[in-house]
């Protein structure tokens, strides 16, 4: 009786914690890689880097994989691989972490992994900084037994939870009142780190385009999806990806809504399997998002590509982008059809047609393109600010990134940015759908950059730690909000700067929020 006593107040203080959530605001997931700072997973083994992708001083050799990409038999090589990468060393938690393992053979440590004890089937590693004040770890396999080959490798976080709160991770049972469950040996119930289920648990609606890992991704039938079994689901694009089965557990641990992108070239039958393993699984309070692939006008994106051969397959225009936007709307009316079909009406979904937040023009094509308005809840566009590359690489202080980002002769300023969001917010009155963006903030980046130190990566990091981030922020939320927006998708859970851009709303899972002028905006919005 008690532990359902305890059960039950666990669940009424997750609802109770995410109906004070904002609803207008969400979040998106990172991609599933060893260098995400927002540290998902009690396990870092979960965004390793595969085997077989590793460099040629981690993996050599002629290794033999299994279906899973486990070790089969290193045939005289090895094995190795990266489990955390160029990361913040305030993302993780001090202490020893306990590599766990089935098969017998032996496994070495290198830069910031160091081994403290070992036993069978069990490490106790510590992780090290670097200078830079960054944690980069790798393990090779030097021995694998081909009857028993090492595999099932879990590399877990220090300490574990407190019965009944998985939001706090506690160092050892003497700070639990309820019981102590380690995350030795139940990583597989407590799947998700307690910082970051404390950082996503303030968002009502959580968008897993990035970690269900469809970005170039060319799958297309149901036996190709991530599963549960697979060594790791990081890697490169196209390959890695977190199981639907993860991300419905994820959403319905924090009582958010969950929002999911189908596969540019998923068949029909992925579609409808995914609708129905979603209706059979999220929790039935909470709505699903749909999203038929990615930025389809984005070419940038193959799948940019992909809808337009389609759409001149099927001669749907004589202009080949046109082709390829009104491709998307055809397909995004089949995939909310087979989505309805499946869930047996409309009540639990939302259905969304992503369209260009600096292309207006393309608005009324898209809704009207197989009339696919009819079959759409939300139209979604990505209002970001920022300044020309030429500009940018003149900027010699973040004075200068400011005097741009609100100079009116910059397209992407802040106030053209939201002139653009009323322009979409007039187009698609007639056509009764809300307005929702599945992205959108800053978008300071300088693309021709290798190095974080390149002019003018050092400006613009600067210009993203200002207060005066906040108040752009803070500015575009209103904006939004007042134009009719429905929903803002922040882009996106915390994550290390790179040369590729400063996405994170902060820096790393548990960034002080004094420190993170992007996430004060979003909380106290």
């Amino acid at each position: 009786m008690k532990i359902k006593w305890i059960f039950a107040l666990f669940l009424l203080l997750t609802y109770s914690s995410t109906t004070l959530a904002s609803r207008f605001i969400g979040m998106n997931t990172n991609e599933a890689l060893y260098l995400d700072s927002s540290v998902p997973f009690v396990d870092l083994f979960r965004t390793a880097q595969p085997f077989d992708e590793a460099p040629n001083y981690l993996t050599k050799g002629n290794v033999i994989y299994d279906q899973n990409g486990w070790v089969k038999n290193l045939n005289g090589g090895q094995a190795g691989t990266y489990f955390v990468r160029w990361m913040p060393a305030q993302a993780l938690p001090k202490g020893n972490y306990i590599v766990l393992y089935d098969g017998k053979g032996k496994i070495t440590y290198a830069e910031g992994a160091k081994l403290e004890h070992h036993t069978d089937g069990k490490d106790i590693i510590s992780l090290h900084a670097n200078n830079k004040n960054e944690i980069s770890a790798s393990l090779i396999i030097r021995e694998s037994d081909p009857a028993d080959p090492i595999r099932n490798i879990r590399i877990l976080l220090p300490g574990g939870i407190c019965r009944g709160n998985p939001f706090r991770r506690v160092n050892s049972a003497s700070e639990c009142a309820t019981g102590f469950i380690p995350f030795a040996g139940h990583s597989k119930e407590i799947v998700f780190n307690p910082d970051y289920l404390n950082f996503m648990k303030d968002f009502k609606t959580i968008r897993f385009m990035n970690m269900s890992g469809i970005t170039r991704n060319p799958i297309s039938s149901w036996s190709q999806r991530p599963n549960l079994q697979e060594a790791t689901w990081g890697g490169k694009e196209g390959k890695r990806g977190v199981p639907i089965e993860i991300m419905v557990k994820l959403a319905n641990q924090l009582g958010a809504n969950a929002w999911f992108n189908m596969p540019h070239r998923a068949d029909d039958n992925f579609i409808r399997q995914y609708a129905l393993y979603v209706k059979q699984h999220l929790r039935p309070n909470l709505k699903a998002y749909i999203e038929y692939t990615n930025e389809a006008w984005n070419d940038v994106f193959l799948q940019a590509k992909y809808v337009r051969n389609k759409g001149r397959q099927l001669h749907l225009d004589s202009d080949s982008k046109v082709a390829g936007y009104k491709y998307y709307s055809k397909r995004s009316r089949e995939t909310f059809q087979i989505w309805e079909q499946v869930f047996g009406g409309t009540s639990r979904l939302q259905r969304v047609l992503a369209g260009w937040a600096g292309n207006p023009s393309i608005t009324p094509l898209l809704l009207k393109s197989s009339d696919v308005y009819k079959y759409t809840d939300a139209f979604a566009i990505a209002p970001y600010f920022y300044a020309s590359q030429k500009e940018m690489l003149h900027c010699d202080d973040v004075d200068d990134v400011f005097r741009l980002l609100n100079d009116p002769k910059q397209r992407y300023s802040i106030k053209n940015t939201i002139e653009q969001i009323k322009k979409h917010a007039e187009l698609i009155k007639p056509y009764h759908v809300k307005l929702i963006a599945y992205e959108g903030g800053q978008h300071l980046v300088y693309y021709k950059t290798k190095s974080l130190k390149s002019h003018p990566n050092p400006v613009l990091i600067a210009a993203n730690r200002d207060p005066r981030m906040q108040t752009a922020y803070e500015e575009l939320l209103r904006a939004f909000k007042a134009a009719g927006g429905q929903l803002f998708m922040a882009f996106s859970s915390p994550r290390a700067n790179a040369h590729w851009g400063f996405w994170g709303v902060k820096e790393y899972i548990n960034q002080p929020s004094s420190q993170a002028p992007k996430y004060r905006a979003i909380m106290q919005f």
